[in-house]
């Protein structure tokens, strides 16, 4: 074996076994003890002053940030007037994430334990007519069976019980973990595994969170390539777009910081590789998916587009190589660094953006666009997904930007034998070279296409939910990257000097923990559980008494990581 390769062999069995038992899910043994520590709540004297500088409305606090929805329902719980209106919110969840055997069976229970008069947990705030309504779509089972009686829970519970969530210990516990959440982060938190391929400023690697174990992806933007490409706009409106988006079906931003001589993005991991990988590699006989794989991928793409659509952001850059797989086997969108956020007021934007063979006509031809560009996109990557090549080159051929444009524009697509008819229509459908004829996302979701016969098969609230079983799951003992002699290294930047006005553009870059994805680590990861203790019987504990400060050594209460 050549040295690059065995390189590669022992860089994987090192990412590997970082997964904890194949799986991941042995975090507690992959922790760094010394890091691990430095996670600890303060004093609430520490932290009392957020009070003034966070957004502690009702929908940001107690159903936005998982921790304090956490918080708020234990509240609840240890309050026994709320005890309804709490269990009632979390029975309506495990019923939309329920399978549609049991649906009718939750249901029923809902129906008898918040909406008889006679129940011990009845909520008298239920009006009269969102319960008839229940009643008289109950056998139905449909998805918005519930949506008035949880829309009117949360508006009963945003009044006293809210206000009286605020004077309690539980804001107070939160106010802690918002303090933990703002503390800096650096390199050091985190330990490098292997380069998993390269971006256009630097190599994106797998990693581990000292303190926790949890997995990331480590996207490396090196400053002095960025700044030589005049990179920094795209650099930032991926980072701002990444923390503004929250979605199973696009990658979520973690954490943002800087070493000397890079930016770093911590992202979600995707085990699986990117679906380039998938259609060409994983089985050189015999590339592309069959047409139910392509569905479920299609499908989840779908919903992540229309979830960027919804927020006024315009992806300009769908193509398999940026769709990632997961170690369950489902798909997220990548790379956003060519993104683009609509300003207030506009509808449309314009500019030359992409990557040739994927982009639409208009996009071409200089003319201004909408969201629409993004399914023509969608289009391309179907077809690629079914028939392994590109369907305005052949697998290999090299064409000039030029002729590629020439064909794109003229070209009528012409469709293998294996595609069945759903599927060369709805190919058709969003392949169109005219704007008002592509299907995509109209009236402000994409309902168009998700009623199109080619996803008969798609049951889109288990999709929502992250429960349809994905037809294909990657081996958690296999690599889905390219060896590492075959991603190559960057060469060194010569020529480019870092100045003040590029250092405060990197201050600003690295923003450290973001908000959501931070603490659905802390929950999902064990630290919650272990850091939020209360006193005896459910009481005050110390580090929420103010005076307790006075009562201990002064050495105690310093909890500053």
């Amino acid at each position: 074996m050549d040295i690059g390769g065995l390189t590669t062999v022992v860089a994987n069995s090192a990412y590997i076994n970082a997964r904890g038992s194949i799986d991941g899910t042995n975090s507690a043994a992959a922790r760094d003890k010394k890091f691990h520590s430095r996670l600890k709540l303060p004093h609430i004297t520490v932290c009392e002053g957020l009070r003034d500088t966070l957004d502690l409305s009702f929908d940001t606090v107690c159903v936005e940030q998982p921790i304090g929805k956490r918080l708020f329902r234990e509240f609840l719980d240890a309050n026994k007037e709320y005890h309804g209106s709490c269990r009632l919110w979390r029975d309506i969840e495990s019923y939309d994430l329920a399978e549609d055997s049991d649906r009718a069976q939750k249901a029923s229970k809902i129906v008898q334990r918040y909406m008889d008069p006679a129940a011990k947990h009845y909520c008298p705030y239920l009006p009269e007519d969102v319960i008839a309504k229940v009643k008289e779509g109950q056998e139905a089972v449909g998805d918005d069976l519930f949506a008035a009686a949880l829309a009117t829970t949360l508006d009963y519970l945003r009044e006293a019980p809210f206000m009286f969530f605020t004077e309690s210990m539980y804001l107070k516990r939160f106010l802690q973990w918002k303090w933990l959440e703002t503390q800096p982060i650096d390199a050091d938190w985190f330990l490098d595994f292997r380069v998993l391929g390269k971006g256009g400023f630097g190599e994106v690697s797998a990693c581990q969170m000292k303190a926790t174990g949890k997995l990331y992806a480590c996207k490396k933007l090196n400053k002095k390539r960025l700044k030589k490409r005049k990179g920094y706009e795209g650099a930032m409106v991926e980072k701002r777009i990444l923390e503004k988006v929250h979605s199973r079906f696009i990658v979520s931003l973690a954490y943002a910081f800087q070493t000397k001589e890079e930016l770093c993005l911590i992202m979600t991991i995707m085990n699986g590789g990117d679906l380039k990988y998938h259609v060409y590699l994983v089985d050189e006989n015999n590339p592309g998916f069959e047409e139910p794989r392509a569905c479920f991928y299609i499908a989840q793409i779908i919903q992540g587009l229309e979830h960027l659509h919804q927020k006024r952001i315009i992806y300009r850059d769908l193509k398999p190589e940026n769709v990632l797989l997961d170690n369950d086997g489902n798909v997220r969108i990548s790379d956003l660094g060519l993104a683009v956020e609509l300003k207030e007021g506009k509808t449309m934007t314009k500019g030359y953006a992409g990557t040739p063979g994927y982009m639409p006509p208009e996009m071409l031809k200089g003319e201004k666009y909408d969201s629409c560009v993004d399914y023509f996109s969608l289009g391309v990557t179907l077809f690629e997904f079914l028939a392994a090549k590109n369907p305005f080159r052949n697998r290999g051929e090299k064409v000039e930007r030029e002729e590629m444009k020439e064909r794109m524009l003229t070209r009528q697509v012409e469709y293998p034998d294996n595609f069945s008819q759903n599927a060369k229509l709805l190919c058709e459908g969003l392949l169109a070279k005219e704007m008002d004829k592509r299907m995509g996302f109209k009236n402000g979701c994409c309902d168009e296409l998700r009623a199109h016969p080619f996803f008969t098969d798609i049951n889109w609230r288990k999709l929502n939910a992250g429960i349809l079983p994905p037809p294909f799951v990657p081996d958690p003992r296999v690599v889905y990257a390219k060896s590492l002699d075959d991603v190559g290294a960057f060469s060194s930047v010569k020529g480019v000097n870092l100045e003040d006005t590029d250092r405060s553009f990197f201050d600003e870059f690295s923003s450290g923990n973001i908000s959501i994805p931070w603490q659905e680590e802390m929950i999902d990861m064990g630290i919650y559980s272990e850091l939020n203790v209360w006193g005896p019987e459910g009481g005050v504990p110390d580090d929420l008494r103010r005076e307790s400060i006075l009562e201990q050594p002064k050495s105690s209460t310093c909890c500053a990581s």
